[in-house]
C-alpha cells in the first residue's frame, strides 16, 4: 500500500463533472483504496511508502487515442522494441493507456501491426498499457488522403479485419465511399469496434447520414475532412450539429486557436477528446523522419512532407491539455476530461479506469499548473 498526499486531485463532482479537491491523500495499492482528506489522513495509522505532491495536481492516468509514434519509433515498424519504446514515452508525457495508430499500408503490413498490438495487449510492455489498435485507413479518400498514401487506399472490407476485432478500437473510414451501404459500419460495431469518419469528402447530409448510422467519432477534427461553409457546412459542420465525438489536435499547428474555442463552445463543452496524432519524431527535435513510408521534415512543431502537407505532430498529450486549456479558458479540470473521462466512457473502460474512484485501477499522474509531469503511476506502479 503506498499514498500519494497534500494533492489537488481532480475528481467526479456529485454530477459526475471533474472539478479540484485541495488537500487530499490517495492510498492505492493496484486500485485506489480511499480518497481521504488530509486532516482524515493525519489520524490514518499509514505504515507505507508517501509521497508528497505538494500542492501538485493528481489526475486519472491520460487515455490517448490517436498516436502513430514517437521516441524515433513507429506503430508500422517491425521491430519488436518499438511498442515498448513508445509505451515508455508516452508515460513520461502521463499516459497511462494509448491506442498505437496504424497508417494507409498494404494490408499485410497492418495485419503485422495488429498482431504486434495484440501480443502488447496479452503481455503488457513497460510503460503506458497498449489498449487496442486504431486504424486510420485503408478505407479512406483518396481527395483528403492528407499524408496517408493514396496507392495504398481500398474500399471499405470487414474480411480483412475480422480476425483482429480484439484488437482494433477505431478505425477510420470516408463515409461517402459506402455510397449507402452501411454494412461494413454493421458488422464493426457487432464486432465492438468504433467506426470513424475521416480523411473524408463527405458533404453535411453524407456526415449527418453517417452519424445516424453510427459513425460517431470524427477523426482530428478540421483537418483532411471537408470544411465548414455557411452554404455548405461539410463534416465540420455535422460534428458541430451532432453528438459526433471529435478528436482535436491542439499544438496551435493543426489548429488555430480560435478554431480549438469554436470547436469547445461548438460542441458544448462535451464530447471533445484531445490526442497526438504524433509521429516518430516526437521528442526528437528538428529534422527528416518517416510517416507512412513518406519522407518528412520537422521544424519546431510542424511536421510536414515534401509538398507543405502538414503530416502528424510532434505533440505530447499533457502539452496538448495545457495548450488547449490556455486557448479556450476552461479549467484544468475541464480539460482533464477530454484526456481521461471521455476517451475512457468511449472505450468503454470508464468502469475501471478514467476517473480517481474508490476500487478503480490506480492510473495517476501528477503534474504541476504548467502541466509538467512530477510523477506517472500504471497500476498502482510509480513509473516515472
Amino acid at each position: 500500500m503506498q499514498a500519494v498526499i497534500n494533492a489537488r486531485a481532480i475528481v467526479p463532482d456529485a454530477s459526475g463533472s471533474f472539478c479540484v479537491q485541495d488537500d487530499v491523500a490517495i492510498i492505492y495499492d493496484e486500485s485506489i483504496q480511499a480518497i481521504l482528506p488530509m486532516q482524515e489522513f493525519a489520524h490514518h495509522a499509514f505504515a507505507g511508502p508517501v509521497f508528497d505532491a505538494a500542492g501538485r495536481y493528481v489526475s486519472p492516468g491520460f487515455i490517448n487515442l490517436h498516436v502513430h509514434g514517437c521516441a524515433g519509433k513507429d506503430t508500422m515498424d517491425e521491430a519488436p522494441e518499438a511498442l515498448p519504446l513508445m509505451a515508455a514515452m508516452q508515460a513520461k508525457h502521463g499516459v497511462t493507456g494509448f491506442l498505437p495508430t496504424t497508417m494507409t499500408y498494404d494490408m499485410p503490413a497492418i495485419h503485422r501491426a495488429l498482431q504486434r498490438v495484440r501480443q502488447a495487449m496479452q503481455e503488457p510492455v513497460e510503460g503506458a498499457r497498449v489498449l487496442g489498435a486504431n486504424m486510420e485507413g485503408p478505407f479512406i479518400s483518396p481527395v483528403y488522403k492528407g499524408s496517408q498514401k493514396e496507392s495504398n487506399i481500398q474500399k471499405a472490407d470487414f474480411a480483412p479485419i475480422a480476425d483482429y476485432a480484439d484488437v482494433v478500437k477505431i478505425i477510420t473510414i470516408a463515409p461517402e465511399e459506402l455510397h449507402g451501404d452501411y454494412h461494413f459500419v454493421e458488422q464493426c460495431q457487432q464486432a465492438g469496434i468504433i467506426v470513424a469518419m475521416g480523411h473524408t469528402a463527405a458533404d453535411y447530409a453524407t456526415a449527418m447520414d453517417a452519424v445516424a448510422h453510427g459513425i460517431r467519432h470524427v477523426t482530428h477534427l478540421y483537418n483532411a475532412q471537408t470544411p465548414f461553409h455557411h452554404r455548405n457546412p461539410g463534416v465540420v459542420g455535422a460534428a458541430f450539429d451532432s453528438e459526433a465525438i471529435c478528436e482535436l489536435i491542439t499544438d496551435n499547428v493543426h489548429l488555430h486557436p480560435a478554431a480549438q474555442r469554436l470547436a469547445w463552445h461548438a460542441k458544448g463543452g462535451r464530447n471533445i477528446v484531445l490526442v497526438t496524432d504524433s509521429l516518430r519524431a516526437c521528442g526528437l527535435g528538428d529534422g527528416e523522419s518517416e510517416l507512412g513510408g513518406q519522407r518528412v521534415w520537422v521544424k519546431g512543431m510542424r511536421a510536414t512532407l515534401a509538398d507543405g502537407t502538414i503530416a502528424a505532430s510532434v505533440l505530447s498529450l499533457n502539452d496538448g491539455v495545457r495548450i488547449f486549456r490556455d486557448n479556450t479558458g476552461i479549467t484544468t479540470a475541464q480539460a482533464v476530461e477530454l484526456v481521461t473521462k471521455v476517451p475512457a466512457k468511449e472505450l468503454g473502460i470508464y468502469n475501471t479506469c478514467g476517473s480517481l474512484i474508490k476500487a478503480k485501477r490506480a492510473d495517476m499522474v501528477i503534474f504541476d499548473e504548467k502541466l509538467k509531469v512530477d510523477q506517472t503511476i500504471i497500476g498502482g506502479r510509480i513509473y516515472a
